[in-house]
């Protein structure tokens, strides 16, 4: 049960108040880097700029208290800022809180059934194409802030190719003054970290971002003139369900447990490289659950655990989860003194803030490596998923990438199996070896290699027989996995040859083929005598068959 064991539980055996003090300012410098990235995240989502902070603090607090990872950070992230905002603009606050409740509810379910291993069986081409997918639909989300555009009264783009549209029919409203503090703000952050190693790039835009509006003669729109700034602590709030609420939302739920399961788990195993440590998936995937829950159910919006922050935290000494609880608790405390200074921030420095965190998810480096590298049916993926990530949305890009990588792989492991007939010769052959020539006629031998499932199971067809062949032999070292499509093949093969009194002899036939072999009753079908562990024994016994 160790793999269900929040290891908060396990630090706190051996906690010293060196590592406690460690801790608290690893989570405090957390706690800044975080807080002007959930604002931004929040602005992206579509929800206020306190939904952000509330979901740092509450699923912070919820995931590193329970998770199966020592250094994990948890709070919003850009992966789920155009799902959000979808689903905010469709079905409102309200689906937005039943979609994730029912996202934790997969989420603990899915660690409590032991699937934190099975995370890895979605392919890196659907999660880097969808990763870059989303980068890019939060820069076309984002380009209305930074130059500062005008839609006219009405407009209200909600998928990225309508807001690509609405940028293109309305640039000519372009804000200079926007586009000034927009590029003072992304020019910080790029060159923030160069110079200043403990300080993050996006505190420093942000103050910036505010002197440049406070006191220079800039019109540019602030988070204070679009939304109704509040400290007010976390509340309590339940949803009105029904029926069709839950239906709406269970799509978009399972794409956030997924998601946030990926997410979490890929940040978790980052951090296990960094700390030379080991976490537990599956705890983890609960703890993702409880945090969303927890996280909807007071104010926030999807969570997942936040590869940068859970960095910073661990170079600046982070080793255990209190590192985690003291940044939510450092954010609550800013959220009450500080939050009414939030609305001072302006709309192009929160998107330049974007626009830097787009680019450091987009995994370009590893995008431009898969389309030089890999394999043309991976490709196939990538560019899918990423496509349909910007002209659709990750719902479709993860169904459809996920089906197009099970078909191509099929397609692909079809094509490494075969059947092979030996070659039989006569006296007069030149060059053959010796063993080819002492074959009788009446025996003839086929070898198979590769799998032997239902998108291979037609080789069987292949195997042919002569009018004079008495005995069949065939070779099955090289095939490690048998399913039922195939096993009827076999079966198929199996009573045509006994119509023809033709005695099937199996040579080297592997664990898992036998096990169905034997379920199937087809061993005893062809009589255990006619199973032979090598070809030399599986020749020898042919031979038998024959000289009755």
């Amino acid at each position: 049960m160790d793999s269900l064991k929040p290891l908060l539980l396990t630090s706190l055996k051996s906690y010293s108040r060196s590592q406690f003090f460690k801790d608290v300012t690893a989570g405090i410098i957390v706690a800044i880097i975080a807080l002007p990235l959930s604002i931004a995240l929040a602005l992206a989502s579509g929800v206020g700029p306190e939904a952000g902070i509330f979901t740092a603090i509450v699923a912070g607090f919820v995931i590193s208290a329970l998770g199966g990872s020592s250094v994990q950070i948890a709070g919003p992230t850009a992966a789920f800022a155009t799902i959000v905002a979808g689903i905010v603009a469709k079905d409102g606050m309200d689906g937005l809180v039943i979609a994730t409740i029912l996202a934790g509810v997969f989420l603990i379910l899915m660690g409590l059934c032991h699937f934190g291993s099975l995370i890895k069986f979605i392919p890196c081409t659907i999660t880097t194409g969808f990763t870059s997918g989303i980068a890019v639909t939060i820069v076309i989300g984002q380009l209305k802030d930074f130059f500062g555009l005008t839609y006219p009264k009405g407009l209200k783009p909600i998928e990225t190719t309508e807001k690509m549209d609405a940028v293109i029919q309305n640039f000519s409203t372009i804000n200079t003054d926007a586009v000034i503090v927009g590029a003072v703000s992304l020019a910080i952050l790029i060159i923030a970290p160069c110079i200043f190693k403990k300080i993050p790039g996006s505190l420093l835009a942000v103050i910036a971002g505010i002197l440049m509006v406070q006191f220079l003669p800039l019109k540019v729109s602030t988070i204070g003139n679009l939304y109704t700034i509040s400290n007010a602590l976390p509340s309590f709030h339940l949803p009105s369900v029904s029926f069709e609420a839950i239906q709406n939302a269970l799509p978009n739920a399972f794409t956030i447990a997924v998601l946030a399961a990926i997410e979490s788990l890929l940040s978790c195993v980052v951090a296990d490289g960094m700390i030379n440590g080991k976490h537990r998936s599956d705890m983890e995937l609960v703890a993702q659950g409880a945090g969303n829950i927890a996280s909807a159910l007071f104010g926030g919006i999807p969570a997942t655990g936040a590869i940068a922050r859970t960095a910073a935290n661990i170079k600046n000494g982070g080793r255990t989860p209190i590192a985690g609880i003291v940044h939510s608790i450092t954010l609550l405390i800013v959220l009450v003194v500080l939050m009414p200074y939030a609305g001072l921030i302006p709309m192009p420095t929160i998107a330049a803030i974007l626009f830097s965190v787009a680019y450091n998810m987009c995994q370009w480096r590893t995008f431009v490596k898969l389309v030089k590298t890999a394999p043309k049916s991976d490709i196939i993926v990538l560019v899918t998923s990423f496509v349909l990530t910007v002209i659709f949305d990750l719902v479709v890009a993860i169904e459809i990438g996920m089906i197009l990588a099970c078909l191509l792989f099929i397609k692909r492991m079809s094509e490494e199996t075969h059947v092979d007939g030996w070659t039989y010769v006569d006296d007069d052959t030149p060059d053959v070896d010796e063993h080819l020539k002492q074959l009788p006629l009446q025996i003839r031998v086929y070898e198979i290699s590769g799998p032997l499932f239902f998108g291979a199971a037609d080789v069987i067809e292949h195997i042919a027989v002569k009018d004079f062949t008495t005995c069949l032999v065939l070779r099955m070292r090289g095939v490690t996995a048998l399913d039922s499509t195939a096993m009827n093949a076999l079966i198929d093969m199996a009573e045509a040859c006994e119509k023809r009194d033709i005695t099937v002899v199996f040579s080297h036939v592997n664990e898992q083929p036998m096990k169905v072999m034997d379920k199937a009753g087809f061993t005893e079908r062809i009589g255990k005598e006619n199973f032979q562990p090598n070809i030399r024994a599986a020749l020898q016994r042919a031979e038998e068959v024959i000289a009755k």
